[in-house]
């Protein structure tokens, strides 16, 4: 924006002693005042719409329920798991050894929590129901946080069959193509774990007087993930103990800060913000299972 005018002064003080003919009749002014707007951008921000949980599942709910089909996927899963272990055996037995398939075996037991609490991570604080191949258990999980106790009411293949299904499609290749004990030895242990690792945590969400004296005396151990350990999961800032196996990663994860690098790396990186760093709201805060002890 530009404002311009001219003032015209006689200059009778100033030119009394000038020569007339010398004297300038008019001092001509210009005075240029100029100021620059800006036109203020419309803030543009993104609604987000959340699917909203209105009410926790009922226990005779079908979703909580096994079909043939799920009890089909778990036993396949269980088949190429036997068919593994069974190669581990029978090799370890026929070249002599056993040290090595037995540590293979404990390194693919100690890697499978590292492994289910970095999936465990990934698909609490991104995606959803639409993301290709794990929507259906990003929705779930979501669910999980709101009604942790569900997850003791599944029944065993509804709770099994997606891990079920990625396993025999990943062990039955190796089965195929390997013979090495100790190779079947890490894979046996390994997919073991990872797929009854939704079972550790269903453990994790009972209650101590109706589990198996052999599930608690071993989450007493720390053989499986605890009760107590698992619980931090579910309170606030919901961003700790995320390993389902043993939880033997959990606190080696937490006070590394390791998911938390991860986090500033993808949001610088990709712009894209986990969920935990949103203050937690109704979404993440877990409702008293009124009608069951089992909380």
């Amino acid at each position: 924006m530009a404002v311009s005018f001219q003032t015209k002064y006689p200059l009778r003080p100033i030119t009394n002693n000038i020569s007339r003919t010398n004297r300038p009749s008019l001092l001509h002014v210009r005075v240029t005042c100029s100021a620059t707007t800006t036109k203020p951008q419309p803030i543009r921000e993104k609604l987000v719409v959340e699917k909203r949980f209105l009410n926790p599942p009922l226990s005779n709910d079908p979703t909580l329920q096994s079909t043939w089909t799920h009890r089909l996927w778990v036993a396949a899963g269980c088949t190429t798991l036997l068919a593994s272990l069974a190669k581990s055996i029978t090799g370890g037995v026929g070249s002599h050894l056993w040290l090595e398939p037995a540590l293979a075996g404990y390194v693919g037991y100690i890697l499978a929590d590292l492994g289910s609490g970095v999936y465990h991570w990934a698909i609490d604080n991104y995606g959803d129901e639409s993301t290709p191949l794990v929507g259906a258990q990003i929705e779930a999980f979501q669910g999980h946080h709101k009604w942790p106790w569900t997850i003791t009411r599944r029944q065993f293949a509804n709770n099994l069959h997606a891990l079920a299904r990625v396993i025999t499609f990943t062990v039955l290749p190796l089965d195929l193509a390997f013979n090495d004990p100790v190779v079947h030895g890490f894979v046996s242990t390994f997919a073991f774990c990872i797929m009854f690792s939704q079972q550790f945590h269903a453990w994790a969400h009972g209650t101590k007087s109706k589990l198996p004296p052999l599930v608690v005396a071993l989450q007493d151990m720390g053989v499986l993930v605890s009760r107590k350990e698992h619980g931090e999961h579910h309170r606030a800032p919901y961003n700790n103990n995320y390993c389902i196996v043993s939880g033997a990663w959990n606190k080696v994860l937490d006070e590394s800060k390791a998911f938390e690098v991860l986090e500033m790396a993808l949001y610088f990186k990709l712009g894209v913000r986990p969920r935990s760093w949103s203050e937690p709201n109704s979404e993440w805060t877990e409702e008293t299972d009124l009608s069951s002890s089992q909380v």
